[in-house]
């Protein structure tokens, strides 16, 4: 265990506002630890003398040294209180009270000294606005919640105290079981980053999960998670996916909440397994802390009722994995085993007179065969087919054959009979076939994260102080946008972009255009113009003849569109070939928890329409890159769809790396888009740049 081990394992716990007053959560709390805590507890106040027949010191000062300090007072004298506790040396501090930055201007600096505290004393602390903490293996129910948890390997954190409570109720009467429970709370010093590094660090904490409203340090949170995934297995619900959502979680906890599609991204680079509900969550945490993972994700299932055999092979087709195609050999030795009603082909349909014998050749049969990484046990219950014995037979099948078997015995007082026998060897039993072959997709899910390889970010050799000068331009403007007239900051980081030069005369733009070989195109160049082509401001294939009339044309268009429009002039620039070329967009959104948020997909005038785009939080490296075009549906256009000529993917993935370079560089950068970066057999060229500048930070 790491930095927090004393927070979950220690000798003496006081409760600072403790009280024997009926209903209070001082008293709740210090009832929780007196009933069941291993070690020593230490109620502190200085209006009693005793609580709940324990002694009652005045002060933190007079009472015992104390590994853990559980904070109940009100909210004006907390602070006096955490001073106190950081003068005597404790460590390990959980604030319960309320009435911090969930509560507006007043709360919010009381917040803020609370970290100050923090640091200056060198304070682990949990909350405020906090349920508490749990830690099954010292019997710590260090919370006010009705009950402690029954002991687990799951370690489980919550941003929502109410959503603990309800948790182990069900919890307790699932058979589900856990070592930690935190309730994050504001999370003022200790956040989930803290936590997931420490429980990845616990060799006896087998899956991580979380319910969440926000992650405050989105990058710091991917780094750490990346590391723990590489071992232990993180799954979690994020709340807040939906507008409203988000607004809810920022009320409920002073959270600020990121987008979505960040969260989608850093969570999946972080290897973290997300569901998409409660019941997700924990069907997934059953499966991967109790069962191995499956080589591969061919399923066989087993079954005694056509019915839910069919509904079981439905939620295979939903999910990651697979329906096993039996080798021949495999149909051969079910065909002489099964009656001649029964289904040999996948799923195995012993038809409903199948006993534990006949079960239990079928599974054997089904996991000795290569092509089947796990398996489904389904049963309606029938006289002949009692659900204990079938429940030894599907442990004994999975420990000799060490693949995960997972079980949908259904049924009411039978079914939970078994469960208890299942329990004991890892194995679940859910009563709805897609939550079994769920648990199993997880453990499939989590495989890949284990098998994957993260590449380091390539370091370019750039022209950094090139780009420094660049963007301070910005500040001698009166907004802190730039557009084309920046495109040299693409080449200081070496993106190609086509020849050119933005002009502010006609005869200048004559003299550009006679300079280069072919017609050219021309566009207004206007930090206040964002759709060029929209208003007449773009002219393509304009030869050296029609360059005066057309730079005219476009400068007229533009102050009649917008008068007060800044005109920083046009814009001449060779024409590509768009005929063999595929337009996309290379952009980047500063995401106020995951920081730059890279964007790919098809760009130029479609990609509003289309919004066919993949998003990477950076900085990524070439493996990264490469997924990020996978990931486009349009993905089939850039590698030769149709009798194209392929694009040259490798100069759009560099083209990629170098951009997240780029706004890694340079945290001013807080909206950049490439659009289009025209991708050719031959290349890329960036046509178009558009970025929003924060003045301060550079």
């Amino acid at each position: 265990m790491g930095r927090l081990a004393e927070l979950f394992k220690p000798e003496t716990v006081g409760v600072i506002g403790a009280t024997d007053r009926e209903g209070a959560v001082g008293r709740a709390i210090v009832e929780n630890l007196r009933d069941d805590f291993a070690g020593e507890v230490v109620p502190v106040n200085p209006k009693r003398d005793e609580v709940l027949g324990l002694e009652c010191y005045e002060d933190v000062e007079n009472a015992p040294p104390l590994d853990l300090a559980v904070v109940v007072v009100p909210p004006p004298i907390v602070l006096d209180s955490v001073r106190e506790l950081g003068e005597a040396g404790t460590k390990n501090v959980v604030v319960i009270t309320a009435g911090f930055s969930e509560t507006g201007g007043e709360g919010a600096e009381r917040e803020r000294k609370l970290r100050e505290l923090a640091e200056e004393y060198d304070l682990n602390v949990v909350g405020p606005n906090s349920l508490g903490i749990m830690s099954t293996p010292v019997k710590m129910n260090a919370t006010f919640g009705p009950e402690n948890a029954r002991e687990g390997s799951i370690s489980f954190m919550s941003q929502s105290g109410a959503f603990i409570t309800a948790v182990l109720d069900w919890a307790n009467e699932q058979g589900i079981g856990f070592r930690d429970v935190v309730s994050l709370g504001n999370k003022s010093v200790l956040d989930e980053t803290d936590f997931v590094e420490e429980w990845g660090d616990d060799p006896d904490t087998d899956v991580v999960i979380g319910y969440l409203e926000d992650i405050d340090q989105g990058h710091e949170f991917v780094e750490t998670a990346r590391d723990v995934t590489e071992d232990t297995p993180i799954v979690l619900v994020k709340s807040g996916r939906t507008d409203a959502g988000a607004q809810a979680a920022s009320s409920h906890t002073g959270a600020i909440a990121g987008s979505e599609r960040a969260y989608e991204a850093g969570l999946e680079q972080a290897g973290v397994i997300r569901a998409e509900s409660v019941q997700e969550l924990f069907d997934s945490a059953r499966a991967l802390s109790g069962l191995p993972e499956p080589e591969s994700d061919g399923v066989a299932i087993v079954t005694n009722a056509g019915g839910p055999g069919v509904l079981t092979t439905d939620a295979v087709g939903d999910s990651t994995l697979e329906m096993a195609d039996f080798t021949d050999e495999t149909i051969e030795r079910l065909s002489e085993a099964m009656p001649d009603e029964a289904n040999v082909y996948n799923p195995i349909d012993a038809i409903g007179d199948a006993d534990v014998d006949r079960f239990a050749e079928a599974l054997e049969i089904a996991l000795e065969d290569p092509n089947v990484g796990s398996a489904v046990v389904v049963s309606a219950p029938t006289a002949v087919l009692p659900y204990d014995e079938l429940a030894e037979v599907v442990i004994e099948k999975r420990e000799a054959h060490e693949k995960p078997v997972v079980t949908c015995l259904m049924g009411g007082e039978r079914a939970r009979a078994a469960e208890e026998v299942l329990r004991e060897f890892g194995i679940p039993n859910y009563f709805d076939p897609s939550r079994a072959v769920q648990g199993l997709d997880a453990l499939a899910r989590y495989r890949d994260v284990r098998r994957r390889v993260v590449d380091e970010p390539t370091e370019f050799d750039v022209d950094r102080q090139r780009a420094r000068e660049i963007l301070e331009r910005a500040k001698d403007r009166d907004d802190n946008r730039l557009g084309v007239e920046s495109m040299d900051l693409l080449d200081a980081y070496g993106i190609p972009t086509p020849t050119g030069e933005i002009v502010d005369d006609p005869d200048r733009a004559r003299e550009i255009a006679e300079s280069i070989d072919g017609d050219v195109v021309m566009k207004i160049v206007s930090p206040d113009i964002s759709h060029k082509s929209d208003i007449g401001g773009v002219k393509v294939g304009v030869s050296d003849d029609d360059v005066y009339d057309a730079y005219e044309e476009i400068v007229t268009r533009a102050r009649n569109y917008q008068p007060d429009a800044t005109i920083i002039g046009v814009q001449v620039q060779e024409m590509l070939d768009l005929d063999t070329s595929t337009e996309t967009i290379v952009g980047m959104n500063r995401d106020p928890q995951f920081g730059p948020l890279l964007l790919f997909g098809l760009g130029g005038i479609f990609v509003e329409i289309l919004e066919d785009t993949s998003v990477r939080v950076a900085p990524i490296g070439e493996d990264e890159a490469r997924e990020m075009i996978d990931d486009i549906q349009s993905a089939p256009l850039l590698r030769g769809a149709r009798g194209r000529e392929p694009a040259d993917i490798d100069a759009i993935v560099e083209t990629v790396q170098r951009l997240s370079q780029l706004v890694t560089d340079f945290p001013s950068i807080l909206e950049l888009d490439v659009n289009p970066l025209v991708a050719g057999p031959d290349g890329v060229q960036a046509i178009d740049l558009r970025l929003t500048v924060d003045t301060e930070e550079l």
